[in-house]
């Protein structure tokens, strides 16, 4: 019997490993197939002989092109404070919004709460036609104070829902007790809920910097001009000319604007994994 047992759990061991082995294959093949095109000349892309997966000559040329060139530059400092101000302003919101909502105790808030993450699932690109409208009023047509504006409202719903599932496990002697003593609602928040809930407040941060790093509808729909473009949108508008397409330079804007995300989960993956599954689980 222990035998027997013993083979199924070797054979359910080798079709996990032939299973993630095939989903690795799919899933690096295109960063690797970048990573080579990037270190082609547009002579030796363009050649018609030839495997497409060697490099003949690697050169640095197409990234030394984006780090000198202005625009290129003036895109990666947009996406960069666009991101920035996002995260602020999206993790500031949904803190308080969660702190309220599992620890304030008010009439309806349990309804909200599942209305809050509800928002979530409606498509951005239900959403763009009417905020379109809205931001056109506010005068904010082609500025990345537009993106700001727009970027946490993507945000917000899910980070609040994260933020929920971790507020609402820490136990609710921790707060009454900071009552009793006399802290007030924002010092039980910075001082308790915070600290405490950290590992959730980094996960929420991280989905709000993808949120706002990797976008690409919202700027397509709201920014033309090259000084307000950020990253998504300014590789295609202008490494894309007519139907000349710089491939060499695409792929290497498309690795220098993934830098950032990948440190950034190379780093902080485990918070991130663990904010999700509190949230999902929480509250």
């Amino acid at each position: 019997m222990s035998a027997s047992v013993s083979n199924q759990r070797r054979w359910a061991l080798w079709v996990s490993y032939a299973a993630l082995s095939v989903f690795v294959v799919i899933f690096l093949v295109p960063p690797f197939y970048m990573i080579i095109t990037s270190l082609k000349s547009s002579a030796e892309i363009s050649a018609q002989s030839g495997n497409p997966w060697i490099v003949k000559s690697p050169s640095l040329e197409n990234f030394t092109y984006l780090l000198t060139y202005r625009n290129f530059l003036i895109y990666f400092w947009n996406s960069i404070w666009v991101t920035v101000l996002t995260v602020v302003f999206s993790m500031v919101i949904s803190i308080m919004a969660a702190f309220s909502l599992t620890r304030m105790g008010f009439w309806g808030s349990k309804t909200i709460a599942t209305g809050v993450f509800l928002t979530y699932l409606i498509p951005a690109s239900l959403l763009f036609i009417p905020l379109f409208q809205i931001v056109g009023k506010l005068g904010l047509i082609n500025s990345t104070w537009s993106l700001v504006l727009l970027y946490p409202t993507l945000a917000v719903p899910f980070c609040t829902w994260i933020m929920i599932g971790y507020f609402s496990s820490i136990p609710r002697e921790l707060d009454e007790a900071a009552l009793i003593d006399g802290a007030s609602y924002p010092q039980i928040l910075l001082q308790i809920f915070v600290p405490v809930a950290l590992p959730g407040i980094i996960a929420a941060t991280i989905f709000a910097f993808t949120v706002a790093w990797g976008s690409f509808l919202y700027p397509l729909t709201f920014l033309y001009s090259g000084d307000q473009l950020v990253l998504t949108v300014g590789i295609i508008s202008d490494l894309i000319r007519g139907d000349v397409f710089l491939w060499g330079k695409i792929m290497a804007a498309c690795l220098l604007a993934a830098a950032p995300p990948v440190v950034v989960y190379a780093f902080l993956m485990d918070y991130y994994i663990a904010g999700l599954t509190a949230g999902a689980t929480k509250g």
